[in-house]
């Protein structure tokens, strides 16, 4: 091939890496030759307790109309969305998942001579999202592995559009309280839009993290991203939201895509939020289960971060790889984290006690043979 279509690019796609997704069961029975049904898989923080029969049901009473397009503007799930939320339905933004959201206000608000502030160990596709906008990225070091608000502030400028927040943060689950919000998007210019992803928000308790709902009428730059792939357990169908002001909102609809999100998802994300005994069910699994894995790492001498999300990150002490490699052996795929300039770590996702148990076994195993 003669012509180099990456010098052809525009800069900032020029420097981007894809994003590496967890590897999936089937990929690693390929390469591996292992029987795809024992195989244990706990590296995308997907909710272990399967889809709730009120999810299934909605998914069988749409199938007859997957001939039509969706409804564009997801009427009856912002209508939900908006009630549960406390807000008005024309301040929902609905996504092809909270990445989706992400990435559609770095296309409002993003461009070469602009930049955008995040956190170091924060979600990789943040830094995507901004360089392949053209812009900046600005990441802040992070303080015990989460994030350094002073810090973050202080690294705003006049062209700062945007600040990336996760709380809980993923991958390492740290979180920050409310008086550390509240002081934060009180001291931040009016001019710089704030998003706070929440994609793990419904596995906290509610004294843990500040809720981002309740700061949205005094900052009209706040925007919250949710999402329905984790606790929700719609990972599969890729929906989530945004709430923000209704004049953030309507210029994210300016560069969302028509039915970005699909008839599938749009009827089951209206199931599985009102099937309340699903989400409490989720979040008692995944309680039991941190607790299980916090004291099966106790037990083989190791140290953790403390996490508020459905996923632990696990401190090694030295070089991950080869740990994760010889649990890929052993048929359990956990997500190594050198991407993140953490090569010691692994994120284990929360998974039945089941699962978490043939880890922990897994994981002693292979400690003692290495």
């Amino acid at each position: 091939m003669s012509c180099d279509f990456l010098a052809l690019a525009v800069p900032g796609v020029q420097k981007l890496s894809p994003y590496v997704p967890g590897k999936p069961v089937d990929e690693l029975a390929r390469e591996l030759n292992l029987d795809p049904a024992g195989i244990v898989k706990l590296a995308s923080n997907e909710n272990p307790l399967g889809p709730s029969p009120k999810v299934l049901a909605a998914v069988q009473a749409s199938l007859a109309e997957l001939t039509r397009y969706p409804d564009g503007s997801g009427f009856v799930l912002k209508q939900a969305l908006a009630e549960r939320c406390r807000v008005r339905p024309e301040q929902v933004t609905l996504g092809n998942g909270s990445n989706d959201v992400l990435e559609l206000v770095a296309r409002a608000w993003l461009a070469p001579g602009r930049n955008a502030v995040f956190s170091q160990y924060a979600f990789a596709v943040y830094p995507i999202a901004t360089q392949a906008a053209g812009a900046e990225a600005r990441c802040v070091p992070a303080r015990d592995y989460g994030h350094d608000l002073p810090a973050m502030l202080a690294a705003i400028d006049g062209n700062t559009r945007v600040v990336f927040l996760a709380n809980p943060n993923n991958p390492t689950g740290t979180w920050f309280s409310a008086e550390a919000l509240e002081a934060f998007l009180a001291a931040v210019p009016e001019h710089v839009l704030v998003v706070l992803d929440e994609a793990y928000i419904e596995y906290a308790s509610a004294s843990d993290l500040p809720d981002g709902l309740d700061y949205l009428a005094r900052y009209a730059n706040l925007i919250v991203s949710r999402t329905f792939s984790k606790a929700y357990g719609l990972a599969a169908l890729r929906v989530g939201y945004a709430l923000s002001s209704a004049q953030v909102a309507e210029v994210l609809n300016r560069v969302r895509q028509p039915f970005n999100v699909n008839s599938l998802a749009l009827d089951v994300a209206c199931a599985a939020l009102a099937d309340e005994q699903y989400l409490a069910a989720s979040r008692a699994l995944n309680d039991a289960g941190m607790q299980q894995l916090e004291a099966g790492f106790s037990a083989l001498g190791l140290r953790w971060i403390s996490s508020r999300g459905n996923f632990i990150t696990l401190d090694l002490g030295r070089d991950a790889a080869p740990i994760n490699q010889a649990l890929l052996h052993k048929g359990v795929i956990v997500r190594p984290l050198a991407g993140y300039g953490l090569a010691n770590f692994l994120r284990i996702s929360i998974g039945t006690q089941a699962e978490n148990a043939r880890f922990l076994q897994a994981l002693g195993e292979v400690l003692q043979g290495v």
